[in-house]
């Protein structure tokens, strides 16, 4: 029960990394408010799911991370109910794949808005409740691809470097508040958007790994917990964690 007591946000909880989180979280007892856009159903069931198997407070808010009005509502509507936020998750994304040379303006934008605005946004509403209690953590979701690049994967890849450029800043300027800022950068996971890229990316990249197989959820969510934890993460701050199959080696 490493975070009883604690009440986290997790952004694009219903699926994904952002789901094996939301799970890993609830058995180490944290209170949840979870974000999600677009999959009600699967976000009801995961509260169902979560609520009936441990003692928790399980709420589900949709929100479109990308849009300030509604990443500001949904921020009050976690302090209203719950009455403070200890830890921000920055999971929700998006991935597509295509050539730079036939990338339009509106793929680049869509990528980076959800990407990268995203956690900007989810930070920056969450950030002054931190700072009043002088303490929190922000975990942000980025990729291995934010540090090494992937072809078909420009737009993506700028994003997630971007998310790792944020996170190191932000770390260095909230760290006397209190306040904890690291990113895990995981490799391919087994989830809905790797379902999304073509088959022979997918071969290739297998190929490339060091640990020649992609991860899942699961084995993501307990850096997750680590960061979260008390005295476990306290030391950590503008950290990338790497749980990548061998694809980045630093």
């Amino acid at each position: 029960m490493k975070l009883k007591g604690k009440t986290a946000l997790i952004t694009g909880a219903a699926s994904g990394i952002g789901r094996g989180i939301a799970e890993a979280f609830a058995k180490e007892g944290s209170s949840l408010m979870l974000n999600y856009f677009g999959k009600e159903k699967e976000a009801v069931e995961l509260q169902k799911d979560l609520t009936s198997t441990y003692d928790i407070d399980v709420q589900i808010i949709e929100a479109d991370v990308s849009n300030e009005e509604q990443v500001k509502h949904m921020v009050d509507t976690a302090v209203h109910h719950f009455n403070k936020i200890d830890v921000l998750v920055n999971s929700a994304g998006i991935l597509t794949q295509k050539l730079f040379k036939d990338m339009d303006t509106k793929t680049w934008d869509q990528m980076l808005q959800v990407n990268l605005r995203g956690p900007f946004l989810c930070s920056r509403y969450v950030i002054p409740y931190m700072i009043d209690q002088q303490f929190g953590r922000i975990i942000n979701i980025s990729s291995q691809l934010g540090q090494i690049g992937g072809v078909e994967l420009t737009h993506y890849s700028a994003a997630k470097a971007g998310v790792i450029g944020f996170t190191k800043s932000l770390a260095r300027e909230v760290g006397r508040d209190g306040i904890t800022v690291n990113c895990i950068a995981p490799g391919p996971i087994e989830t809905e958007l790797i379902e999304g890229l073509d088959n022979e990316w997918k071969q290739n990249k297998k190929k490339e790994l060091a640990l020649p197989k992609f991860g899942t959820p699961e084995e993501v969510a307990p850096s997750a917990v680590l960061l979260a934890s008390d005295p476990d993460g306290n030391l950590f701050t503008g950290q990338t964690l790497g749980p990548n199959s061998g694809d980045v080696m630093l």
